[in-house]
């Protein structure tokens, strides 16, 4: 009569199994918590007025209506808002990823003096809260004339992204080697050259990255478009939302299928940028 018995490595890989089970519970239970507050917009955009309203809420809506969504379309502005958001989020974007790559090059590839103490400066920038600064931003655009253009607010967008971009992309130009560079320059490249047919298309994902970052900070943003913008028609997509509070009281039907299909461009953007970053990863690679 024999007797099994667990072997050392038999256990290790019983309780990792086990471990992996209850990070797998945590996950899901903090996607479950995360994911819950879009759940519920989602579902107040699809329900009845008179049922958000009500204090008997369920988790699902006894009917489902897209009158919110019409009057939220059919709201007045709703175009213009759309034009100016997407006028000041892309330039303020593009402008951003096209000034970060080119200086988180220059920080990671030339050693110059204070290139230390300015990557420093970039971090401690990031560390003043954007309240803070209203008061010298609003002076500095109204002796600029800036006050009421798109120009003014995608300025302080650009600026106020740059720096976290610039750090991350600069962890991304410094991880490609070197060499790659010198074999383009001794082919008959510049320096230049070799940066964009053979640094840039290798940094897609640090890109897409901090694009994706940048994208989010300047189309969520309220306060600083709320102080610039003046005029109706110049309302960004968040400041417009404001309109369906009233003295007559909120409109939640239409508030909520407003900021839904507002959260749906950046959404399509990401899962666009997704697929991006995977291929720039396996582009990068160098076999050795």
């Amino acid at each position: 009569m024999s007797t099994t018995t667990s072997t050392p490595k038999a256990v290790r890989a019983d309780r990792k199994k086990k471990s992996r089970h209850v990070y797998n519970a945590l996950g899901l239970l903090t996607f479950a918590v995360m994911i819950f507050p879009v759940y519920w917009l989602v579902i107040s955009a699809l329900r009845p007025n008179h049922e958000i309203r009500s204090y008997d809420q369920t988790l699902w809506p006894s009917s489902v209506t897209f009158d919110n969504f019409v009057r939220a379309v059919n709201f007045p502005n709703f175009g213009t808002a759309i034009k100016s958001s997407l006028i000041i989020c892309l330039t303020a974007v593009v402008g951003a990823m096209l000034m970060a790559t080119i200086a988180a090059y220059a920080i990671g590839r030339f050693r110059f003096a204070g290139r230390k103490g300015f990557m420093i400066v970039l971090i401690l920038v990031q560390l003043l809260p954007p309240t803070a600064m209203l008061i010298p931003i609003y002076l500095q655009l109204n002796d600029l004339g800036a006050l009421n253009e798109y120009w003014g607010v995608t300025i302080i967008y650009l600026v106020s992204t740059l720096p976290f971009a610039t750090w991350m992309i600069r962890g991304f130009v410094v991880n490609i080697p070197k060499e790659l560079e010198e074999s383009a320059m001794v082919d008959g490249c510049s320096q230049m050259g070799a940066f964009w047919r053979v640094v840039f298309p290798l940094l897609a994902p640090g890109l897409a990255a901090a694009s994706i970052y940048s994208l989010i900070n300047a189309w969520n943003e309220y306060l600083l478009a709320y102080v610039v913008l003046q005029d109706n028609d110049k309302y960004t997509l968040n400041v417009w939302l404001m309109s369906f509070t009233t003295e007559r009281g909120v409109d939640y039907g239409a508030l909520m299928a407003a900021s839904t299909l507002i959260a749906i461009p950046v959404v399509a953007f990401f899962m666009f940028i997704q697929k991006k970053m995977a291929a720039g990863l396996t582009s990068g690679a160098v076999k050795g």
